[in-house]
């Protein structure tokens, strides 16, 4: 597994790219996906926070709470882009940020980022996690229906493109 920072230093490009697209609407916005108690997928809608050396969500008390807790593995997908089928992707294991200090720095930039509308910092139930990467995939498109997207795909240290 690798930080976000690690990624970015062995994928700089696929890296920037994948964060420009999960930061489209000024916000990071995805949908997470997390494995229930009996090994079924659970997919939301949630708010990734990303710096220079790490990918982290805020996750409420929830069933995607307690899936991260339990089972961290979990799948990231951007949302839908308005005008093209750009998307990005990653998987891998979310583990929980118990530092008070990092807490502090993301819960001000949650709040930060979300200035305009006057968001509160998260809740103190509210957990702090960290999504280390093990499989990225960028994909580009020319525009909505698109026959011939080209996907990067970045897996232990290796990229290919299809």
């Amino acid at each position: 597994m690798h930080s976000w920072g690690d990624f970015n230093r062995l994928e700089p490009g696929l890296a920037g790219q994948g964060g420009e697209i999960l930061y489209h609407f000024g916000v990071g916005l995805a949908f997470l996906a997390t494995v229930r108690p009996d090994g079924g997928p659970r997919l939301h809608p949630m708010c990734p926070l990303l710096t220079a050396e790490a990918l982290c969500a805020f996750i409420i008390p929830s069933p995607k709470q307690r899936d991260l807790v339990r089972d961290g593995r979990f799948a990231l997908h951007s949302f839908p882009m308005e005008d093209n089928e750009d998307a990005f992707y990653i998987s891998g294991r979310g583990t929980a940020i118990i530092d008070r200090e990092r807490r502090a720095e993301f819960a001000a930039q949650f709040v930060h980022e979300r200035s305009a509308i006057g968001v509160p910092e998260p809740a103190r139930d509210h957990m702090l996690f960290e999504l280390l990467i093990e499989c990225a995939m960028l994909t580009r498109t020319t525009g909505h229906g698109d026959h011939e997207p080209v996907h990067t795909i970045w897996q232990s240290g290796r990229t290919t493109e299809m």
